[in-house]
């Protein structure tokens, strides 16, 4: 079966190697068509990688210049993928860069299919909501990764529920292999990690609130921001330390080995590479009780505490600190987890049975 996953703007770059690198050992001929990764990922294995998308930009250094570039060569670009796509028997997008056009843009004549990373846009542009319930009827096939994740689709968004498909994320155990970088930061004490894209929905403020009065631990906040963080930093307190950048993936090793337990207070999530990330690194994962974050939680590979609640993230935060044994059992059930529930072995196999469903139902078309 040839199958090509597509991600224009390399929105996903560790999810879409772990997908393809899966299906090839499933049995499928897989080829990737994206844009150039802005973050280190190891050489394709088992697939073919192609920079597809957005040539022209690559030679613009200024950001917003560089966009307007994108935004020209898109429409072109999406047109002579649809002729690529003629060579393959399934086409699998991971993320539309401009859904209210891409309907009009995408392969005819094949089964499509597209993973909904996010249910909805949470930073959403204009005219992009509208965009979200009209685009997945281009679609045979509409893949989630938590069955909370189906239902708002399904509810939210009247997406048919026999075309939505529960298949779960994959933990990212490639990356908790190598060598790493020492963190920036040094400390005795015990260190929770935030860690990842620094943007508002995922709750830092709420976390700071929740971490005044907690002494004897460092908090991390790890990661590129894209937000304004002068507020926060200035009314940080004393034992939060930042490291607003991107961070290689050797880094990423260092600050995720020295972690004693992991955050993520999001306000609004299906799932989180980080997530995923944490799970391959056997770490104790403190959640909000959001999407596929709170099944996780159901299954005891995290603790959960209610979305937005500063005083519950405060007190679980205050208990695991003072409870190793806690921590020990979570993250042992985490990396267990991480090893079978969510191995990528098994997600290749049913994301290929679902592709051979869709040949079967859409054979002569």
């Amino acid at each position: 079966m040839r199958v090509h996953v597509v991600d224009p703007s390399a929105f996903t770059p560790p999810y879409d190697d772990a997908l393809c690198r899966s299906l090839a050992v499933a049995g499928a001929e897989v080829e990737l068509y994206t844009s150039r990764f802005r973050a280190e990922v190891a050489p394709a294995a088992g697939y073919a990688r192609h920079e597809f998308f957005y040539r022209g930009s690559r030679l613009v250094g200024d950001a917003p210049a560089r966009r307007l570039v994108k935004l020209a060569e898109h429409v072109p670009d999406m047109l002579r993928y649809r002729r690529a796509a003629r060579a393959a028997d399934v086409v699998h997008f991971q993320w539309l860069s401009v859904p209210h056009v891409d309907g009009r843009l995408l392969p005819r004549d094949r089964p499509l299919v597209l993973t909904a990373h996010d249910i909805r846009s949470r930073e959403p542009r204009p005219g992009q909501r509208t965009a979200e319930r009209s685009v997945f009827r281009h679609f045979d096939a509409v893949v989630v990764h938590s069955q909370r994740g189906r239902e708002r689709l399904v509810d939210e968004l009247g997406v048919d529920e026999a075309r939505v498909h529960v298949i779960l994320h994959g933990a990212f155990v490639h990356l908790a292999e190598g060598e790493e970088v020492a963190p920036r930061f040094q400390t005795e004490m015990p260190v929770v990690l935030f860690f990842g894209l620094l943007r508002p929905y995922k709750g830092i403020d709420l976390l700071l609130e929740a971490w005044r009065g907690i002494e004897g631990a460092e908090l991390w906040i790890v990661g590129k921001p894209r937000m304004d963080l002068s507020t926060l930093t200035a009314a940080a307190p004393a034992n939060v330390r930042f490291d607003a950048r991107f961070v290689t993936d050797a880094e990423l090793r260092g600050y995720f080995r020295r972690a004693d337990l992991v955050v993520l207070p999001y306000r609004e999530a299906d799932q989180s590479g980080v997530l995923f990330t944490a799970l391959a690194f056997a770490k104790p994962l403190l959640v909000s009780d959001v999407g596929g974050l709170a099944e996780l939680a159901a299954s005891g590979a995290a603790r959960a505490v209610p979305t937005g609640d500063v005083q519950a993230l405060r007190g679980a935060l205050e208990e695991l600190l003072a409870d190793p044994a806690q921590l020990r059992a979570i993250a042992a059930r985490g990396g267990a987890a991480a090893r079978e529930r969510y191995a990528w072995e098994d997600i290749g196999r049913r994301t290929l049975a679902l592709y051979a469903t869709l040949l079967g139902e859409n054979g002569a078309r």
